[in-house]
């Protein structure tokens, strides 16, 4: 059954949705007046700059991990180590048998790499080459965002102030949806007010053939290394599913949990990946059954 906090969160991503589909048709001067600029309400624009506020970034984040992924009736737990350069990687190192490194899964500015170490396997990708990443406008960037809690536009480096002014703000009471939508893309956030932290981001893709979502909720957040207000998520849970249109068929869901712990800095590693000779290049699927085996 799902838990009432759940179902809450969804009904208040939802509530955009519902609220437009019930406006009435616009009239000559509403759609006049949409071409002129819409001056925001300063609580929303407070709003956006404080979950978006770039002096809560540090350029190196370094932690411990405990990694787990849900396939179906499958399920596999492994620790390891997140490292991330601001604007440059974010990478998981998972560890079997708490030594030994089993699985590396790299994203860096130019490809999505893929690393099964027991096997010598790898799958390296540019963004464009993977489906849902591409129809929903995602790069290197969005996934920086999604470790970090923060918004994020499509195929987008760095929000601009006219970047900002394409979000959607829904106001309630404790909480807050930020949305963006251009068909058949939607991003949106549901956002504490009363610290400007993302709870959950919730992406999703409507296709020809399938509706895909990606859903990253937002469990709890730590103060990294010395500092009390550079806040990052530290306990996050990330699921992703895609129905088939016509027949109603739902593909297996990958949930995966990721906890942090042992927050710090550390410079002293190579933010890129060399690929040894010795590696064989496979799918992803390939590399999932595999890693889901251990």
């Amino acid at each position: 059954m799902m838990k009432p906090s759940r179902i809450l969160k969804i009904a208040a991503l939802a509530m955009p949705l519902i609220i437009s589909s019930c406006a009435s048709h616009k009239k000559v001067a509403e759609t006049q007046a949409q071409q002129t600029k819409v001056v925001r309400p300063a609580a929303e624009s407070t709003l956006l700059e404080s979950v978006n506020d770039s002096t809560r970034h540090d350029e190196f984040v370094t932690s411990k991990v405990k990694f787990t992924v849900d396939v179906g009736q499958q399920s596999v737990t492994l620790t390891g180590n997140l490292r991330m350069q601001r604007d440059n990687v974010v990478r998981l190192q998972l560890m079997a048998f708490g030594f030994v490194e089993a699985a590396r899964i790299e994203f860096t500015r130019e490809y999505v790499l893929v690393m099964d170490r027991i096997n010598k396997q790898y799958m390296k990708r540019v963004y464009g080459d993977i489906d849902f990443m591409r129809n929903s406008g995602l790069n290197f960037y969005s996934i920086q965002a999604l470790f970090w809690g923060e918004l994020f536009l499509p195929n987008r480096n760095v929000l601009t102030s006219t970047d900002m002014e394409k979000f959607k703000v829904f106001d309630g009471e404790e909480d807050a949806v930020i949305s963006f939508e251009k068909n058949p893309m939607a991003y949106k956030w549901l956002i504490g007010k009363e610290d400007s932290r993302a709870k959950m981001t919730n992406i999703s893709y409507d296709g020809a053939e399938n509706e895909t979502q990606l859903t990253w909720d937002y469990l709890e957040y730590s103060p990294l290394k010395n500092t009390l207000d550079k806040m990052l998520p530290t306990d996050m849970t990330v699921s992703m599913n895609s129905t088939d249109k016509q027949t109603h068929i739902q593909a297996k869901e990958v949930k995966m949990r990721i906890k942090l712990s042992y927050l710090d800095n550390d410079r002293e590693w190579e933010p890129r990946t060399e690929v040894s000779a010795k590696y064989r290049e496979v799918s992803v699927d390939d590399i999932l059954r595999r890693f889901m085996a251990l």
